[in-house]
């Protein structure tokens, strides 16, 4: 499987950029994000993980994420939308 990282920001300043890289991933085969990096962040992050994995269902398949911060494992479960980020850890 091909694996793609968030990088160490994902806020709302760097979300389009990071949207658009992971996108280009996707196109190219990749189903695992790695957050491993993920240092700083916002409810953005979850905007963006859940476009990539609507990205990566589209071609039938689920979307991996690795190694979320718990910190927004928090965030998304204050959402109600945990279930809906596939998680992880290698």
């Amino acid at each position: 499987m091909m694996m793609f990282e968030t990088g160490t920001t994902l806020t709302h300043a760097t979300a389009t950029a990071a949207f658009k890289a992971g996108l280009a991933r996707i196109a190219a085969g990749a189903t695992e994000v790695d957050c491993t990096a993920l240092a700083q962040f916002d409810s953005t992050a979850l905007a963006v993980l859940l476009g990539w994995r609507r990205a990566v269902a589209a071609r039938g398949l689920r979307l991996q994420v690795l190694n979320l911060p718990a910190q927004l494992v928090s965030l998304a479960s204050a959402y109600g939308i945990a279930t809906l980020i596939a998680t992880s850890s290698h």
